[in-house]
């Protein structure tokens, strides 16, 4: 087999799983919006379920609930009717996940969870099964076939799956209204708590700012914006930005006029410049910037005076970008 024949192995495989996600999607409607509404509705916890590879993906389906705003847990199914159905309360609702809907393990939890009055969600390739047939909504995740080319291994079938649970997630994350401070607080380690909790006053330069009064000229201006990192603030007497000069402005500047330091600093600014709130998140600042093509920015407090510079390169440093 040649190099170019396993390349194209994988991208088969790829490929059917994206047309079978494509397929999917097509057919998401009421059902998806009453396992919403179903689960926003409901007081208790998520229960997820699944035997086998469509167990694997019912975990992450839980862990993606709970970090977004609905707590849910996994349930394997024989343990669960072994005494691990302790966990499981009457405004539970559960997420039933299987290919054929006819698991001999999955069954007699449904038994169970219909006799403690738990609704019920199934996530299923066969509608017309036992599960589909006996849970109060039915998401279809059927697939033509597995990309493993003897179609047995679940491949195509656990990624409908998986993003059958995705989407569930993010459409009662939206539903709750779950915000990003909120996720902050549900990650607060490793780098994705650090964008999501790190302020920019943490960051920001406060001391010895790169100042301009109205009245200073572009000589003024040319020794902050070389010793400062390309950026000086003109600011009034109350220390309300009025406007910024970068390099930009100075190259501009350069090329229609003649006697650059004698120009007002008031004059060349750009005056209505992007600024940062002193109350805004670190990465917020950084998407604005990146956004704008801005390599340092004015943080001002809420009557727009001056009280630190973000530079994008000590955002990166902060690793928030």
């Amino acid at each position: 087999m040649s190099r170019t024949d396993i390349a194209e192995r994988g991208r088969r495989v790829i490929r059917m799983e994206r047309e079978a996600l494509a397929e999917i999607e097509a057919r998401v409607g009421p059902a998806f919006v009453n396992a919403v509404e179903l689960i926003a509705a409901s007081r208790g916890r998520v229960i997820v379920t699944g035997v086998g590879k469509s167990g694997l993906i019912g975990k992450k389906i839980a862990a993606t609930l709970t970090s977004t705003g609905t707590p849910a847990t996994f349930l394997h199914p024989v343990e669960g009717v072994h005494g691990d159905l302790g966990i499981v309360g009457r405004d539970d609702v559960a997420i039933l996940i299987s290919k054929s809907g006819e698991s001999d393990e999955m069954l007699p939890l449904v038994e169970h969870l219909k006799r403690f009055g738990v609704r019920t969600v199934a996530i299923t390739g066969n509608d017309a099964s036992t599960l589909a047939r006996n849970s109060d909504v039915s998401l279809d995740a059927w697939v033509k076939e597995e990309a493993c080319p003897h179609d047995l291994a679940p491949t195509t079938s656990t990624t409908a799956a998986l993003a059958l649970g995705d989407a569930l997630a993010v459409a009662l994350l939206e539903e709750k209204g779950f915000r990003r401070e909120d996720f902050a607080r549900l990650h607060p380690g490793g780098s994705l708590g650090r964008q999501l909790t790190t302020p920019i006053t943490e960051i920001m330069i406060a001391d010895d700012l790169p100042l301009l009064n109205r009245d200073d000229t572009m000589r003024e201006a040319v020794v902050l914006l070389a010793e400062r990192r390309g950026i000086a603030i003109v600011v009034d007497e109350s220390r309300r930005v009025l406007g910024v000069v970068t390099a930009g402005d100075l190259t501009r500047l350069m090329e229609r006029e003649r006697d650059v330091f004698a120009v007002r600093a008031a004059d060349v600014m750009t005056r209505t410049p992007k600024v940062a709130r002193d109350n805004e998140l670190a990465s917020a600042v950084v998407y604005r910037m990146e956004t704008h093509g801005i390599m340092a920015m004015p943080v001002v407090d809420e009557g727009e005076r001056i009280v630190g510079v973000a530079h994008l390169h000590d955002l990166m440093r902060a690793r928030v970008a």
